[in-house]
């Protein structure tokens, strides 16, 4: 889902009160870009599902994320690129949650890491320092891990979209690309 296209909502009125209307497409990107954190699904070699928080960054219609090659989700992405992340709120009556399907390939576009180091930093104060495989801990920074190792980058590029609009109404829209 770039930028230049606008997906369509596609409103599911057997999961949605009567009378609620789809979620727009921009109300869906503004919840993807200002989240700070995401819920990142994967599945382990033996098919056992695993699930983490970590910060995700919305650009140019995909979503990105760092973690460590030892660490689990790294690990299972491996296997099977296959990922789901959400994000919104935990309240019942009131909010917006957005689930992101897709498949998780590795970011090596230096122009795209500097940006996205960009974000970190002004979003998270959060500091990554770009080469040629990904991100470091900057030197001084407060982020936990401050190693030498080089910390992959993935993106997201969604298959599918979904919203569950609470509030006056329920609703569950659907996005594709």
């Amino acid at each position: 889902m770039t930028t230049s296209t606008t997906p369509e909502p596609v409103l599911h009125p057997e999961f949605s009160s009567p009378g609620a209307l789809a979620t727009s497409w921009a109300e869906v990107a503004a919840a993807l870009d200002g989240a700070e954190m995401f819920r990142l699904s994967t599945v382990r070699a033996d098919g056992r599902p695993h699930v983490c928080p970590l910060p995700a960054m919305w650009l140019d219609g995909a979503l990105y994320f760092v973690t460590g090659w030892e660490e689990q989700k790294a690990r299972n992405l491996v296997h099977d690129p296959r990922c789901v992340l959400t994000t919104g709120t935990d309240a019942y009556r009131s909010g917006l949650d957005v689930v992101v399907e897709g498949r998780a390939e590795r970011c090596t576009d230096r122009a795209v890491l500097e940006t996205l180091a960009r974000m970190w930093r002004d979003r998270l104060d959060w500091p990554y320092d770009v080469d040629d495989d990904g991100f470091r801990h900057h030197a001084d920074g407060l982020a936990p891990n401050p190693d030498a190792a080089s910390l992959p980058v993935f993106r997201v590029r969604p298959d599918k979209i979904l919203s569950f609009s609470r509030g006056a109404h329920f609703a569950q829209t659907r996005f594709r690309p």
